[in-house]
């Protein structure tokens, strides 16, 4: 996998043998980093055996620092050892870095194997191979030698881990990403921009980067980014703003809506997320200190629904926003902005050269050729960086082709330049490099090799082609990424084709034509048809019946009009080879009745008016996908006993759905399931015990009676229940469970069965309540109880005469409003209490006695103190 401008997945991965320090100093090293903003690899849920598997290398190759804490029995494990191994592979590799904590252990024991560590170490070794006790003697022996902090030497262990964390701290700060050492001038940029964030200063600060297409905005931005993320609680790095919301216009309500939800989801780290008005955004982040990058705007509907005042966030907060359109910045009233111009003539050089030859001065003999190119592509990044890479272990005699080409051709000069690249590629890379451009930037390449991997494509070696001419990035979460300049490149390419040799339709007319008349043909394997301002369309019965090898087929709509009317027969045949149907707004209550299921690996049909989907059982093994959200009017689910793959299923605002089938039953790799307002589902089937799923979303399902016991691997989870006084004691078994989201209008009487594992609690209870305890140990809460006749929560697990408050959590937010007939105790202990970093909303007529800021009149004068908000609302009972 190549790794490109993406963040690396942790800040830290720590290495521990648990039953010595996982309760103890882990437990304290990990908070305080969670404190700083360092995310640190969590290893609760995996299962331990002598082999370490690919989910913890991969978490070791994808960490910037590896922690080694070195303790008597470390070396009792295999586990252990061989983590540090394969850390110690990283750090010579990759140029990880490695620090050590000697805990209770003389570093010499660890260095020699001697003592007590050495006894437990010889144990391990016994039966295993010379060659891999060799292995773990020489890690061994490395490790001990680099320095480190030793618990002996403090009396204090509170203070030695604030200390770690801010060496963690530093480091991260320090030493920049190796994903972005190929870019010349990066420090200076990153200089310039710190010096305009003044960070030193909390005030909230929105920051401007501009600069034409192909100069690298997002790749400084992705950069400061990973500089930055350590000193923020709540970050998120929001990629492809234009490209991924260009339907969002004046006026459009909903659409910014999805746009804030996006950011909230991804910000605060929740499975899904629903608002309702456009001022959620700012009540949940009001007092939180948080770092957001938005990357490409390109309209200021886009920046009023994310960043419309930067003083509804936290002390400290940084807004980064980056756009080719400058006058864009002066309209939203940016003028802390900073542009990014082009690189000087010998800077220039230095970018091909590193791409062209890997290095940093021209091979000999090239010199004049390189100066020439250089000038061709007008000195801008993405032009030399493509044109250089195509040029890379080329001939003498080739780069001259290539560059006579260049100085001729009658094309745009920055297509022209990009075109190079495209055309230096193989006749099967080519076709690879137009599908991910029309259908799959922005994906996952395991998604895509199961898309494109049987179409006669070498998808691996293609990919790692493309890679190489840097004509896409991959990055280290998977995803793949084409710059928006090269997307349009390849639609003009398309364009210029023969019509009668294109494989991928994209042009409006030419489809609605192809459509009408049935004038498809074998070579089409893909269609991407915008029907925005089309007027009417009619599909005749036959129209992909000349299209047998149509596997891509994507109906959506750029813009939203009432006129764009796309008219289909109930006869309608598709393809037998089709594997991607995403169709919006599909205008039939059902799907055709002959309908090929067997290859589709992606059924994407939202807003539809879709009642049904199919009858029977169909063959469905390849599906992995299933988005059907907003299709309110569909009553019933297809049997999906076959669909042994699906892994992602939405079904949000599907409001007609009333029951959930049996057939869930068998959907064994469902990792995220989405049911946001099923209003009229009742309840969800005992036997949906699905071990795969990771994150589920029942919230706003008003009639919902139950609670279900659905996985123990589920990390995030949300429901709506009508009626709940207690949370089920098999939650106690959800030992991955992170975030749990609950609303009811039962009498919610506690919580204490939730695993140890849960550090984020949001509870919303409407009617009367009286919650007498909950857990303690949580990250962050936020309880919100509406016309409450009483409530009491106490902080403890034993039921006491006195009242504790229980909100010691680093973020805590309670909105009691309405709640008239509130304990005065609670009151009292909730007025008193003081919150790291969170508010309180309490009812009431007149200002507390606990306040200590009182005046008559009109107003009174508070002088700010950090990270602590005010709200005060009057309610009228």
């Amino acid at each position: 996998m190549a790794f490109s401008s993406g963040n690396w997945r942790y800040s830290v991965f720590p290495s521990f043998h648990g039953p010595d320090v996982r309760v103890t100093f882990m437990s304290h090293l990990k908070k305080q980093f969670h404190h700083n903003g360092i995310i640190a690899f969590n290893d609760e849920g995996i299962e331990r055996s002598k082999l370490i598997g690919s989910e913890l290398i991969r978490a070791i190759r994808e960490s910037r620092i590896s922690i080694v804490v070195l303790s008597v029995n470390y070396g009792s494990s295999s586990w252990c050892l061989n983590e540090l191994v394969e850390i110690l592979k990283c750090q010579e590799s990759a140029g990880q870095i490695v620090m050590t904590v000697f805990y209770k252990v003389d570093p010499c024991d660890v260095r020699k194997q001697m003592g007590e560590f050495g006894k437990t170490f010889k144990k391990t070794c016994e039966g295993k191979t010379e060659t891999q006790v060799h292995k773990w003697i020489q890690a061994l022996t490395h490790v001990a030698n680099i320095a480190g902090e030793h618990s002996v030497n403090w009396n204090n262990e509170a203070k030695m881990i604030e200390k770690i964390a801010l060496n963690v701290s530093d480091n991260l700060n320090a030493t920049p990403s190796r994903d972005f050492d190929g870019m010349v001038g990066l420090e200076v940029h990153l200089g310039k921009i710190q010096s305009l964030l003044v960070l030193e200063n909390d005030e909230p600060m929105t920051l401007g980067i501009s600069g034409p297409a192909g100069i690298g905005k997002t790749t400084i931005a992705r950069a400061l980014y990973n500089q930055l993320s350590p000193d923020f609680p709540l970050r998120y790095f929001m990629e492809n703003v234009g490209g991924s919301y260009r339907n969002i216009g004046c006026g459009d309500h909903g659409s910014k809506l999805r746009l804030q939800e996006q950011l909230l989801l991804h910000i605060l780290n929740q499975a899904n997320m629903n608002i309702y008005h456009l001022d959620v955004l700012s009540e949940r982040l009001c007092n939180q200190k948080v770092l957001i990058i938005l990357d490409d705007v390109d309209s200021l509907d886009q920046l009023d629904a994310l960043a419309k005042d930067i003083y509804h966030f936290g002390s400290g907060s940084r807004i980064i926003v980056t756009t080719k359109d400058q006058e864009l910045l002066q309209r939203f009233g940016t003028n802390n902005t900073y542009h990014v111009g082009f690189p000087s003539n010998g800077e220039a050089l230095e970018i091909f050269f590193r791409y062209a030859f890997r290095r940093s001065s021209s091979q000999y003999g090239f010199e004049k050729l390189a100066i020439r190119v250089t000038e061709l592509c007008s000195n801008l990044p993405l032009g030399l960086r493509v044109v250089g890479s195509s040029l890379q272990s080329k001939s003498r005699d080739e780069w001259e082709v290539i560059v006579h080409r260049l100085e001729n051709s009658l094309d745009g000069d920055l297509e022209r330049v990009l075109r190079v690249g495209y055309e230096t590629l193989h006749e099967k890379d080519q076709a690879l490099f137009l599908h991910i451009a029309v259908f799959f930037n922005y994906k996952d390449q395991d998604y895509v090799k199961s898309m494109i991997g049987d179409c006669c494509l070498d998808v691996k070696h293609g990919l790692r082609n493309l890679v190489n001419r840097s004509l896409i990035d991959i990055y280290t979460n998977g995803d793949i990424v084409m710059h928006n300049l090269l997307q349009q490149m390849a639609r003009q390419v398309i364009h210029r084709q023969e019509p009668w040799k294109r494989n991928i339709l994209i042009d409006t007319h030419e489809i609605c034509d192809v459509l009408e008349y049935d004038t498809g043909t074998r070579t089409v394997s893909g269609i991407s048809f915008d029907t925005s301002e089309t007027g009417e369309v009619f599909i005749s019965k036959g129209a992909f019946k000349r299209m047998r090898n149509l596997q891509f087929l994507s109906v959506h709509k750029r813009k939203h009009g009432e006129k764009d009317i796309v008219r289909i027969p109930q006869d309608l045949e598709f393809p037998p080879r089709l594997k991607l149907l995403h169709w919006d707004v599909y205008p039939r209550k059902s799907l055709p009745m002959i309908f090929h299921l067997k290859n589709l690996v992606e059924l994407h049909m939202r807003d539809s008016q879709l009642e049904k989907l199919w009858e029977g059982s169909q063959l469905l093994t390849n599906l992995k996908k299933m988005d059907l959200s907003m299709s309110c009017h569909l009553k019933e689910l297809p049997d999906l006993s076959n669909a042994t793959n699906l892994e992602r299923l939405n079904l949000n605002d599907c409001e007609s759905l009333v029951e959930i089938p049996s057939s869930f039953s068998n959907l064994h790799k469902l990792k995220a399931l989405s049911m946001f307002a099923c209003t009229k589902l009742e309840v969800i089937p005992a036997h949906m015990k699905l071990a795969s799923l990771e994150s589920v979303d029942m919230t706003a399902c008003q009639r919902l009676r139950n609670f279900p016991d659905i996985s123990r691997n589920v990390s995030q989870f949300s429901i709506s229940v009508e009626e709940l006084d207690q949370v089920p004691e098999s939650i106690r078994h959800w030992s991955r469970l992170h975030v749990l989201t609950i609303t009811t209008r039962g009498k919610l009487k506690s919580l204490t069965h939730l695993p140890q594992s849960v550090r984020h609690l949001h509870v919303s209870c409407i009617g009367e309540q009286r919650i007498q305890y909950f857990k303690k140990n949580l990250h962050q809460v936020e309880v919100y109880l509406n016309r409450c006749r009483s409530s009491v929560l106490r902080g403890d697990c034993e039921l006491k005469e006195g009242l504790t408050c229980p909100y010691d959590t680093p973020y805590t937010q309670l909105n009691y409003t309405n709640c008239f007939k509130l304990d005065r105790e609670v009151q009292k202990a909730i007025l008193t209490q003081y919150f790291a970093q969170g508010w309180a909303c309490l009812p009431g007529s007149e200002v507390p006695v606990e306040f200590d800021h009182r005046a008559k009149g009109n107003c009174v004068t508070i002088h700010p103190i950090s990270n602590v908000s005010l709200i005060i609302s009057r309610s009228v009972s």
